[in-house]
């Protein structure tokens, strides 16, 4: 399944408690010094909640090699550095499900269904003040960015999460929140679905 929702809903934390692999679609950020990464309007701050500061091409080959074969090297991202800083092999064995999780995963839902490898796709919501919080507290814990970047962005994205969520459900996404989203993983790890292929949820 595909597990989208806006930074700092929870999507980690529901993709760990699952159970199942897990493919993170966050690790597919472009590199900080690319030319094509967006700027937020009227400011100098790379605007790393665009879509076009994710490689999508890339994800969905990984994803579609996870189907095919069950493995697939991805690369290592580096958030604090905005840079990807090597490789490494994701195997899934002959598991038919895994998660592929990230802010842009709703970017895909379409481009998966018609190449046949998409179980369900989900939206996390909590909330845009649980969310704020949660996010900022994961940002500072982690060191990802500076102080002063973390609360424009959080008081952006707190502004912005109802049109974020609902952007995400009409490119395909189910919105639920975290007990309604592991229901619905329990259900597919345990088979309640017929996958003809290999199948990425």
């Amino acid at each position: 399944m595909l597990l989208c929702g806006p930074s700092g809903s929870g999507k980690s934390l529901v993709a760990a408690r699952s159970g199942l692999p897990v493919l993170r679609l966050d690790d597919f950020y472009k590199d900080g010094d690319d030319p094509t990464l967006p700027l937020v309007a009227g400011s100098s701050d790379i605007d790393w909640d665009h879509p076009d500061s994710w490689d999508a091409d890339a994800a969905l080959t990984a994803i579609t090699d996870l189907c095919r074969t069950g493995r697939t090297d991805v690369p290592v991202y580096d958030i604090a550095l905005s840079a990807r800083t090597g490789h490494d092999a994701v195997d899934i064995g002959r598991t038919p499900v895994f998660i592929a999780e990230g802010i842009f995963a709703a970017e895909i839902v379409e481009r998966c269904r018609r190449l046949g490898v998409l179980a369900d796709a989900l939206c996390l919501s909590r909330g845009p003040v649980k969310t704020f919080r949660r996010r900022f507290l994961r940002d500072l814990k982690e060191g990802r960015k500076s102080v002063p970047f973390l609360l424009r962005r959080g008081w952006r994205l707190m502004r912005t999460e109802r049109s974020i969520v609902a952007r995400q459900t009409a490119l395909g996404a189910y919105a639920c929140d975290r007990d309604e989203a592991m229901g619905r993983l329990a259900s597919a790890a345990a088979g309640d679905h017929t996958p003809t292929a290999r199948t990425a949820v």
